[in-house]
């Protein structure tokens, strides 16, 4: 089993990252303040605090001819949890910085991937490997 890891993030407000986090994306709520607010991110404890002062121009590099964002986070779910997260982004209206398709499909490593923003403009990247054995493949 992996240890959880803590991420802290600035975000405008907490309202919106309720919403976004709690309800679209179905992270449980742990404790919180007016300036404050926790998730169980897949496991994992995210802390969004209200700094809109904070929050990052969107840079981006190009890989695989795609304009991914520099500065991002997120999760590695399951192939099937995966696909129905993209579905329910779907449906929801979501806008995709880089909609949802695979990667080094056929090939070692082979992911689905997908990148959207949250209400503050913090960048997201969701994946999935067919073999999780090659998380880290070269």
């Amino acid at each position: 089993m992996n240890t959880p890891f803590h991420l802290a993030f600035p975000v405008k407000d907490i309202e919106s990252t309720r919403s976004f986090f709690g309800d679209l994306l179905g992270c449980e709520i742990g404790r919180s303040t007016e300036k404050w607010i926790d998730f169980n991110f897949f496991g994992h404890q995210l802390s969004a605090h209200v700094k809109p002062e904070e929050l990052a121009q969107a840079h981006a590099n190009i890989v695989d001819g795609k304009n991914v964002p520099v500065r991002h986070f997120g999760a590695i779910l399951e192939w099937n949890q995966w696909h129905t997260l993209a579905d329910k982004l779907k449906t929801h209206g979501t806008e995709f910085v880089i909609e949802p398709y695979i990667r080094f499909e056929g090939q070692v490593g082979e992911q689905a991937t997908m990148f959207f923003l949250d209400p503050s403009g913090n960048a997201l990247e969701f994946k999935a490997f067919k073999d999780t054995s090659q998380i880290f493949a070269k």
